[in-house]
């Protein structure tokens, strides 16, 4: 286990996780995405810290942003502003000493309906069943089992099209893990100081998302209501870490 690897990792989490936390509190109606994106460009340099998604070629931004059917990558545009209702998804990522981290919450702006508020929370018990699997040698299959029971069982559909990722000397990188479970992932297994992202990525309706015009943003298919929730971890001998802090219930 590389010391200076986690202990980066640690502080950037640390930070990166109260970043999070205080972009979803800040947003009100009326915000554009884009002046959320400047809210965080300007946390991010507050802490010394860099942006991580920006190093992605052809994505000049530090957040993903999404709305009600949107799951991903969405762009922070200036056009797109809250609405009162809306279900706002902020997913960001920064780099602390050579080192990515990445977390997503996702959270309604009032008024907020029943319905919504326990399809939220379905995705806050997802994330927390599948990193409670986390130890050394753990598969990948356990974990992505976790999250694709939880959010099944509550009647609402896990993403097949994108997966959580190792994370750390870069953003993405190997092993991935589906927000469902494949047999060939019971092969994969994690290892002791490894640090990865887990993400749950999931529908009320059907989980067949599409590319949107814009080449970034994808929806779903068929317009339902679509959330995420993640949180970097570091493994374990004997369980785990979340360096970016747990999401609030």
């Amino acid at each position: 286990m590389k010391t200076e690897k986690i202990t980066a990792m640690k502080q950037g989490g640390a930070v990166l996780g109260l970043i999070r936390d205080q972009l979803a509190q800040s947003t009100k109606v009326g915000a554009s995405f884009a002046q959320i994106e400047a809210s965080a460009q300007q946390l991010i340099a507050d802490h010394g810290m860099k942006p991580s998604f920006s190093t992605v070629p052809g994505y000049d931004w530090a957040t993903c942003i999404m709305k009600n059917n949107e799951l991903c990558h969405g762009i922070p545009t200036q056009e797109k502003v809250v609405k009162a209702g809306d279900v706002i998804t902020i997913d960001i990522g920064l780099i602390n000493q050579g080192y990515h981290l990445d977390t997503t919450t996702t959270f309604a702006i009032e008024p907020i309906s029943t319905k919504t508020q326990a399809f939220l929370a379905v995705g806050i018990k997802a994330l927390e069943k599948a990193i409670g699997q986390v130890k050394a040698g753990v598969s990948v299959y356990e974990i992505s089992q976790a999250m694709q029971h939880t959010v099944e069982k509550a009647g609402y559909s896990a993403v097949t099209q994108l997966t959580g990722h190792g994370v750390g000397e870069q953003l993405h990188m190997a092993p991935n893990i589906p927000c469902v479970a494949y047999r060939h992932d019971k092969k994969v297994r994690l290892s002791e100081g490894q640090t990865v992202a887990i993400e749950i990525m999931y529908a009320q309706g059907n989980a067949t998302v599409v590319l949107d015009r814009d080449g970034w943003t994808y929806r779903t298919e068929d317009g339902s209501l679509a959330g995420m929730f993640e949180e970097t971890v570091l493994v374990t001998a004997d369980g785990y870490q979340i360096l970016t802090n747990p999401t609030k219930k």
